[in-house]
């Protein structure tokens, strides 16, 4: 019998493993974790499996102490002990199995199995795992000088060498596997650079080689390594929010930006504070399938909509990640092709390599009872990511926050040199009139993604997501009598992370920590990414308030002048 089928009402009450024999009846080898034992949050599962634990230790206890006094052999059980003596094992395989091996993976790697999405890892990947600290220094290559190293210090190229670069700019040496053949991600990344230079006839010079551990990027960041930039990390705060000061990184090479949004946290701090709410927490990817017929499409779409349906999909999404939980399933129709929007919980990772795994899981699941559904992509652009798009701007995409402030008078005039009235007139203006008339998507905003993507790169994000995570609506108005500013940002959909990715990295890990948001919240899975993503509203705040007091006050060109094209001699520009 096809295992496939559909699953009546009562099918999210049966055993997972009925789920997990039909995705693996498709072909798909997947990992079966403890947390997928029963179709439940995993809270609800964990002190189940920890009262069967307790309970049947106890009963067993006692049946064996009786025995004793009644001088009753042992090895004589009746049903009920059979049961506990099950129950006891089965619990404890479980309990070991999700503490245990959750513990020893934390201790072992430095980041999540879930977050690699790797289909082919090199079998020295677990380098990139180890600490900075921790990792060994690599012998230094001649190729590995950087261009700032006195010619009398640089040695020659060794026969090894030179025979792996003759190879490479030949062609017989793909550039791409020298980290696997050489064991040395700083020396392969100086060969390809030596490479890059003979072929070109250009040397890189100024872009640093030295000083960076190349074996955190392998497999996960960068590929094809030749350096690295270096980015100026500017500090703007203390930044009150929520009744707690944040010192907020931004990597930024724009002059202004890290004072302007200073002086906006000045602003914050002396009117007491900011305070933020996030409204919703849920990433997307949307599938792109194809039917024979409209009429078939929408089948599926009714299958998919059917509440029951829903819950044992959820259960075949959840079985992905131990932190995966899936939310909701938006579908659209042009003609028979089919978009569905699925929408779930991350935990602290920005999430992306997560829900492409559920739902490549439910697609395969789908495909028992809609054989004739031809899978086009595992993303058909109404997620939407990387692009500006409605869909995000009203329906929320990763976090959408509100963040909001009331600017008292004196501040205002003493701090912001402007006045209420001007404020609320020229936002009304520029950010919202303006917008309008220029048709912005989620562009009602003086200078968001300045900020954003300033936070994005000191913390390891990905930048390319400021796109949606910058849709921003910046409102004010005079509160108190007409005396005091009231100021807000509502931000749908800011994408963020704290663990996988760039935020493993050492600079960006060390943003991370100052923010106090580093890692995996262990008690309370994604609340750390939440607080980053409020943190970055916050920012966002300070900064729309400094940028259009100085466009209110006529500051914005003088400033700009000044940081933006000061002298090179630090003695003037002081």
């Amino acid at each position: 019998m096809d295992v496939r089928r559909r699953f009546p009402k009562s099918a999210a009450a049966r055993p997972a493993e009925t789920v997990r024999s039909s995705v693996s009846g498709g072909g798909a080898a997947s990992r079966v974790l403890a947390s997928d034992a029963l179709p439940l949050p995993i809270r609800h599962t964990n002190l189940l499996f920890s009262a069967v634990f307790a309970a049947s230790l106890v009963f067993l206890m006692r049946r064996w102490r009786e025995k004793i006094r009644s001088s009753t052999p042992l090895h004589v059980v009746g049903l009920a002990e059979i049961l506990a003596f099950v129950g006891l094992v089965g619990s404890l395989i479980y309990l070991l199995s999700f503490f245990g091996i959750a513990f020893v993976q934390s201790v072992v790697s430095s980041h999540d199995e879930e977050e690699d999405f790797l289909l082919c890892p090199a079998p020295h990947a677990a380098a990139a795992s180890t600490p900075p600290a921790a990792a060994p220094t690599p012998a230094p290559c001649p190729l590995l000088c950087d261009a700032a190293t006195p010619p009398e210090k640089m040695e020659a190229v060794t026969e090894e060498d030179e025979e792996i670069i003759s190879s490479v700019v030949a062609g017989t040496t793909p550039s791409y596997i020298l980290e696997s053949k050489l064991r040395d991600c700083r020396r392969a990344a100086g060969i390809r650079r030596e490479v890059l230079r003979r072929m070109t006839g250009r040397s890189l010079e100024g872009l640093p080689l030295d000083g960076f551990d190349y074996g955190a990027i392998l497999g996960q960041c960068c590929e094809l390594p030749v350096g690295y930039v270096q980015l100026p990390v500017g500090i703007a705060g203390p930044l009150l929010l929520d009744g707690r000061q944040y010192y907020v990184p931004m990597a930024t090479t724009e002059g202004c930006l890290v004072a302007s949004t200073n002086r906006g946290c000045k602003a914050i701090a002396v009117s007491g504070g900011a305070a933020s709410v996030v409204l919703r927490d849920g990433m997307t990817r949307a599938p792109a399938v194809r039917l024979p017929s409209a009429r078939r499409a929408a089948e599926l779409v009714a299958f998919v909509e059917e509440p029951s349906n829903f819950e044992t999909l959820a259960v075949v999404f959840n079985r992905s990640s131990r932190f995966a939980r899936l939310q909701g399933i938006q579908c659209a129709l042009a003609g028979r092709n089919l978009y569905m929007r699925f929408s779930c919980g991350t935990g602290d990772a920005m999430g992306m390599n997560m829900v492409s795994k559920g739902v490549q899981n439910v697609l395969d699941y789908l495909q028992g009872d809609f054989p004739d559904m031809d899978v086009i992509s595992i993303s058909g652009n109404f997620c939407s990511d990387k692009k500006p798009a409605a869909v995000n701007w009203i329906e929320g995409r990763g976090k959408s926050v509100v963040c909001e402030a009331t600017i008292k008078e004196e501040v205002v005039k003493k701090v912001l040199k402007t006045t209420v009235p001007v404020l609320v007139e020229l936002n009304m203006i520029k950010n919202l009139a303006g917008s309008a008339v220029a048709g912005a998507l989620g562009g009602f905003n003086a200078h968001a993604s300045n900020i954003v993507s300033a936070v994005f790169i000191a913390t390891g994000q990905d930048p390319a997501q400021n796109v949606e995570s910058s849709h921003c609506i910046t409102m004010m108005e005079a509160v108190n009598d007409g005396k005091d500013l009231h100021i807000s940002v509502t931000m749908p959909s800011i994408e963020v992370g704290t663990v996988g990715g760039g935020t493993q990295l050492a600079s960006q890990a060390a943003c991370l920590d100052l923010l106090g948001v580093k890692g995996a919240n262990l008690e309370s899975p994604g609340a750390n990414a939440r607080l980053l993503a409020a943190i970055v509203a916050g920012a966002v705040l300070a900064g729309e308030l400094s940028l259009l007091s100085a466009l209110a006050a006529g500051q914005l060109v003088k400033s700009h002048m000044k940081y933006n094209r000061s002298s090179k001699d630090v003695s003037k520009a002081a």
